[in-house]
C-alpha cells in the first residue's frame, strides 16, 4: 500500500503519547536497537514525533525482533521476542485501536490478556465445573504463537476493521524478521513473537475464530476456559472425550495448528465420589494441579477434585530461590535482602494462595533455611553452631514477623485448612 495513501490519516498524537506511558509502566529489556526506556525518554518529544509523523505517513518499518530464550517451569525454555521501545509504542497504539473493537466479540470462557479477566477467574471457574463434569480434555497446541497462519489472521483482522494503517502494520509485524542471540536475522513465515505489545491480542483473535466459535457452533454443550493456548474442556464421558479430542485436532489442522500427541490428554476427575479407575487423574493448568486432595467439608475429612499450585510451579519457585543465593550476600543487610525479594515472594503468594495455599509453604520456608546459612556466614559467633543458628532465626521472626513477606502465612496468622 503507497504510503502517499496515507497522507490525510489522522493519527491523534495524544494515542503515540498515552501508547508511550503504557510501554514505559510495563518496562521491559531494550529491543535490537539497545535502546532503554530511560534513553527513548531522554529525547522524549523528538522520539515520538518522529514515530507519530512515520506512523501517520505509513513510511513506519518494524525492526527486527530480538529473540531470547527464557526458562519455562519444567526446565525448558520458551523463545521471547522482545521489540525495540519504539516499536512497543507504535505497537501500543494499533492494540488501543483494536481492542474496543474486538473485546465485545470475544468469547466469554476467554480468560487470556484480557481487561478484567485473569488466569485466577479460569482457575476458579474450572473449578466449579471439574465438580460438574467428570472428564476433562487437556489441550496443547504445538509451538502456538510460532504456527499462527498470517493468511487467517489477517483475514480475521479485516473481518473487524478496515482501517487502512491497521491492516498495514498488522502485516508489517507479523512479517518482522528475528534477530537471533548469535546476532543473525532470520526471516519468518508464520506466527507472531511472544513479547510482542500486540501479539496477545492477535493470538486471541485467531482462537476465537479457530476454537471459540468453533465450539460453540459443534459442541454448545461442552464448556471450556481458554487462557492464550491453554485451554481445557469439560466433557460427560470418556467416549465425548475422545470424540471432541478427534474433532478438533481436524479442525485445527484446517487452521494448519497442530495439538501436542503427548501433552493432550483425556483427564478423570477422580474425588471420593467417583468410582473406577484411569491412567490419568490429575491435569496442570495455568500454574496450577488438579486433583484429589484431602479436605473438610462439615467437620468430616473427604477427597474433592481441588487445584492447588503445581510441582512444576512450586519446582521453578524453589529454583528462583536458590539463584538468589542469599547467603552469599552477607555484605547486605537483611532489612535489604528482604526488600529486594518481597515482591517477587508477594506475587508467588498472591497468585497460588487463592487455592490449597497451604501446598506453597514447603517451597517458601526454603529461604529460611538461606536466611540461616546467611548468619553462620554473617556472624562469626554462629559459624560452628547450627542450633544457635535456628534459635538466633526463631527470635528474629518473633520479633520482626512482616520482614520477609512469607513469614505469617509460614509461621502464623497465615494459617488455612485444605478447602480454600
Amino acid at each position: 500500500m503507497p504510503p502517499r495513501l496515507f497522507s490525510t490519516l489522522h493519527i491523534p498524537k495524544r494515542e503515540v503519547w498515552e501508547a508511550f506511558k503504557r510501554v514505559k509502566a510495563n518496562q521491559g529489556a531494550a529491543g535490537v536497537d539497545g535502546q532503554s526506556i530511560a534513553e527513548f525518554e531522554a529525547n522524549l518529544s523528538g522520539n515520538l514525533y518522529k514515530l507519530w509523523n512515520r506512523l501517520s505517513s505509513g513510511s513506519y518499518f518494524p525492526p527486527p525482533v530480538r529473540r531470547v530464550e527464557i526458562p519455562k517451569a519444567d526446565g525448558g525454555t520458551r523463545p521471547l521476542g522482545i521489540p525495540t521501545v519504539s516499536d512497543r509504542i507504535a505497537q501500543e497504539v494499533a492494540r488501543r485501536y483494536l481492542e474496543p473493537i474486538l473485546e465485545p466479540v470475544f468469547h466469554t470462557d476467554s480468560y487470556g490478556y484480557r481487561p478484567g479477566r485473569s488466569a485466577i477467574d479460569a482457575v476458579r471457574q474450572a473449578r466449579q465445573r471439574c465438580w460438574r463434569y467428570d472428564w476433562v480434555l487437556d489441550l496443547d497446541v504445538r509451538a502456538f504463537f510460532d504456527s499462527i497462519d498470517w493468511e487467517l489472521l489477517l483475514k480475521a483482522v479485516r473481518r473487524h476493521t478496515d482501517c487502512p494503517w491497521v491492516l498495514l502494520y498488522v502485516e508489517r509485524w507479523l512479517k518482522a524478521p528475528v534477530q537471533m542471540e548469535d546476532g543473525g536475522v532470520v526471516p519468518r513465515t508464520a506466527g507472531t513473537p511472544q513479547g510482542g505489545v500486540i501479539s496477545p491480542l492477535l493470538a486471541n483473535l485467531f482462537l476465537h475464530y479457530a476454537f471459540d466459535m468453533w465450539m460453540t457452533r459443534n459442541y454448545p454443550h461442552v464448556p471450556f476456559e481458554r487462557y492464550a493456548d491453554d485451554a481445557i474442556c469439560h466433557c460427560r464421558s470418556a467416549e465425548e472425550a475422545r470424540a471432541l479430542w478427534s474433532a478438533l485436532a481436524d479442525r485445527l489442522a484446517v487452521c494448519k495448528l497442530v495439538l501436542h500427541p503427548a501433552k493432550t490428554k483425556i483427564v478423570y476427575c477422580k474425588d471420593v465420589n467417583r468410582r473406577g479407575d484411569f491412567p490419568i487423574i490429575s491435569f496442570d493448568f495455568l500454574g496450577f494441579q488438579f486433583r484429589a486432595r484431602k479436605v473438610m467439608w462439615g467437620g468430616r475429612a473427604a477427597h474433592s477434585f481441588m487445584p492447588a499450585a503445581s510441582p512444576k510451579a512450586l519446582k521453578a519457585i524453589s529454583r528462583t530461590v536458590r539463584r538468589w543465593a542469599l547467603h552469599h550476600h552477607s555484605d547486605k543487610s537483611l532489612q535489604e535482602l528482604a526488600e529486594k525479594h518481597n515482591s517477587c515472594i508477594r506475587g508467588w503468594i498472591t497468585y497460588y494462595s487463592h487455592f490449597y495455599k497451604t501446598q506453597l509453604r514447603p517451597s517458601l520456608t526454603r529461604i529460611d533455611a538461606y536466611v540461616i546459612r546467611w548468619a553462620r556466614r554473617k556472624f562469626k559467633r554462629m559459624r560452628h553452631q547450627t542450633k544457635g543458628a535456628r534459635d538466633w532465626f526463631d527470635r528474629l521472626r518473633r520479633a520482626n514477623p512482616q520482614l520477609f513477606a512469607h513469614w505469617p502465612l509460614c509461621h502464623g496468622n497465615g494459617r488455612t485448612s485444605g478447602a480454600v
